[in-house]
Order: C-alpha cells, then structure tokens, then sequence
C-alpha cells in the first residue's frame, strides 16, 4: 500500500536524507520503517493498556476475595469457639 505526503518541511526533508545516507538506505527505506514501527509501537501501547486494566481488574477481585475469606475464617472462629463452650 502506498501513502504520499505532500508540504513537507524542506529542513524535515533534508534531515530525513542525511539520516538515510547515514543508514546507507534510501528516503522510502527509512520512512517506510519509520512508518511501520511507529504503528506497531501504537499497537503495542493499546495493548499494554489493556493488560494493565486488566491487571487493576483481578487486583480488585483479589482484594474482595481476600475481605470474603477473613469473614469466613471469623464465622469459623466464632462457630469453633461455641462449640468449645457447649
């Protein structure tokens, strides 16, 4: 797929050539990879943000979980405790 830009900055476009000619690449070369991991940099992102809230999800869960079991454990105690007096 091609994409053409137009009104480019000529010191943008003079800074990109110097950069290629460093690279011992061409214009297309280096904007092409550019292009390509800037996207993939972007998928990457929205992908670990989408981990974290995920993570910042179970953390929640865990964290009720852990209250429900305490209750638990004090209904457990107060039982044990009744039957020791009986």
């Amino acid at each position: 797929m091609d994409i053409f830009l137009r009104n480019i900055d000529p010191i943008a476009v003079k800074k990109i050539d110097e950069m290629a000619k460093e690279k011992k690449i061409s214009r297309q070369e280096l904007l092409k990879s550019q292009v390509e991991t800037f996207a993939l940099l972007q998928l990457q992102q929205d992908h670990e943000a989408a981990l974290e809230h995920l993570i910042d999800k179970n953390i929640k869960m865990m964290e009720k979980c852990a209250i429900a079991m305490e209750t638990m454990n004090g209904f457990i105690q107060e039982m044990m405790e009744e039957d020791e007096e009986e």
